[in-house]
C-alpha cells in the first residue's frame, strides 16, 4: 500500500492571521474630542502684558520662531493625549488559529475506456463529444466538489488499470484524470475485474464510509472475474455502489474501427459513421442489485451531471471546525509610549523652549 493510501481521514489546517483589535473600541471616540481640543487651545491664551499701538514689528522679529516652538509642544501634547486614549481602548494583537477535522469518504471512481467511448453521443458547451470527454469533463467536477474525501481512480477496458490511488491531493488527482483515454489497455469491458480491484483499495476498516461509483457503456465481455462475483465481495465488505450506465439507444456518430484501432483521417483525426446504438441496462441494473447499491441511467451529459450530485449528496462528509485565539496585550507599549511623550514635551518646555515670565 502506498503512502498516499495510508493517511489519515483527519486534516490538521492551522492558517493563523494576526490582527489588530480593541477590547473598548468604543472609547476610541475620544479621539475625535482631540482636534477640537487643538482648536480651541489655539484660539485662547494668556492675556497681553504689554500693548502695543501697532505690534507688525514685533510680529515680524519673532513670529516663526515662537510659534515652532508652540506647535511642536502643542502637537506633543496631543499625541500623549491620544496615545492614553488608545491605551484605555486596550489595543491587542491577536492570533486566530482554525483547526479543521475533517471526516471524509473514502471513493474510487471506475471509468469505462473501451473503444465505444468514442461514439459522440454527449455534448459539452453545446458541442458535440465523446462518452469518455463527458465523463471526465462531470468527474472533474465531481472530485472538486468534495475537497475533504480520498479519492482514487481505476480505468478498465479489456482488464482495469490504476490511474491514481486514493488521495487528499486533488490537484495531482485531477491531473491523473487529464490521462484516462482509450487504448492505454486492450480493448474490451472488464466490469467485474475493475469492480474486484475497486473493492480491494477501499478494503480499510478505519473509514467511515467507502464507495465505489462504476461509469461505463457496455456489457461485461472481458476479464476473469464476473461481474455478479465481484458485486457480491462489494456487499460482503459493506462498501456503496453506485453504477451509471451511459449512452443512448438509437442513432449516434460511431468511430470506425478496424483490427489495429479506430480508422483516422491523413490529419490523426478518427472517422465517425451515423449508427444505431444499444444500452443494455438488464445486466448492469443486476449488478446493482447484488451489491446492494443503485442503478442509474445517463443518456446526456445534463443527466449524467444531474446523477453525480445525486450521488454527492448520498455520500456525504462532515468538518468540524475549532477556532482559537491568541491576544499580546498592548496596553504596557503605549503607556510607555505616551509617558515618553509626555517626559520629552516637559524636558523640552522647560529647557530649550522655556517660556520668560
Amino acid at each position: 500500500m502506498s503512502k498516499e493510501e495510508n493517511l489519515q481521514l483527519q486534516l490538521p489546517d492551522w492558517p493563523a492571521n494576526t490582527a489588530l483589535t480593541f477590547a473598548r473600541p468604543w472609547l476610541l471616540l475620544l479621539l475625535l474630542g482631540i482636534p477640537l481640543l487643538a482648536y480651541l487651545r489655539g484660539k485662547r491664551g494668556p492675556a497681553a502684558a504689554l500693548t502695543f499701538s501697532s505690534t507688525a514689528t514685533l510680529r515680524a522679529i519673532g513670529k516663526q520662531s515662537a510659534a515652532r516652538a508652540g506647535k511642536i509642544l502643542r502637537t506633543l501634547l496631543l499625541a500623549t493625549l491620544a496615545i492614553f486614549v488608545i491605551a484605555l481602548a486596550r489595543p491587542q494583537l491577536g492570533k486566530s488559529l482554525t483547526q479543521v477535522e475533517a471526516s471524509g469518504i473514502d471513493i474510487m471512481l471506475v471509468l469505462d475506456v473501451s473503444g465505444s467511448m468514442l461514439i459522440k453521443d454527449f455534448t459539452i458547451g453545446g458541442e458535440e463529444a465523446t462518452r469518455l470527454d463527458a465523463i471526465r469533463e462531470v468527474t472533474r467536477k465531481f472530485i472538486e466538489g468534495r475537497p475533504n474525501d480520498r479519492i482514487g481512480i481505476i480505468a478498465f477496458g479489456g482488464r482495469p488499470y490504476v490511474v491514481s490511488p486514493m488521495t487528499l491531493d486533488h490537484d495531482w488527482l485531477l491531473q491523473n484524470l487529464e490521462r484516462v483515454r482509450i487504448g492505454l489497455v486492450e480493448d474490451g469491458t472488464a466490469i467485474g475485474s475493475a469492480m474486484a480491484v475497486a473493492a480491494n483499495r477501499l478494503n480499510d476498516k478505519r473509514s467511515k464510509s467507502r464507495a465505489i461509483v462504476l461509469l461505463t457503456d457496455g456489457e461485461n465481455n472481458a476479464g476473469k472475474i464476473p461481474p455478479n462475483t465481484a458485486a457480491e465481495a462489494v456487499k460482503a465488505l459493506h462498501i456503496h455502489f453506485y453504477a451509471v450506465g451511459a449512452g443512448i439507444n438509437g442513432i449516434a456518430p460511431v468511430p470506425i474501427f478496424t483490427p489495429r484501432g479506430p480508422l483516422t483521417d491523413t490529419l490523426g483525426n478518427i472517422l465517425y459513421e451515423n449508427q444505431r446504438v444499444e444500452f443494455n441496462e438488464a445486466g448492469l441494473k443486476e449488478v446493482a442489485k447484488i451489491a446492494g447499491g443503485q442503478f442509474f441511467r445517463a443518456t446526456d451529459t445534463k443527466s449524467l451531471e444531474q446523477i453525480y450530485q445525486d450521488i454527492d449528496k448520498m455520500e456525504k462528509s462532515t468538518v468540524s471546525v475549532k477556532k482559537y485565539r491568541e491576544y499580546r496585550e498592548l496596553f504596557p507599549l503605549c503607556i510607555m509610549g505616551g509617558c515618553g511623550l509626555l517626559l520629552g514635551q516637559i524636558l523640552l518646555s522647560q529647557t530649550i523652549w522655556k517660556k520668560l515670565p
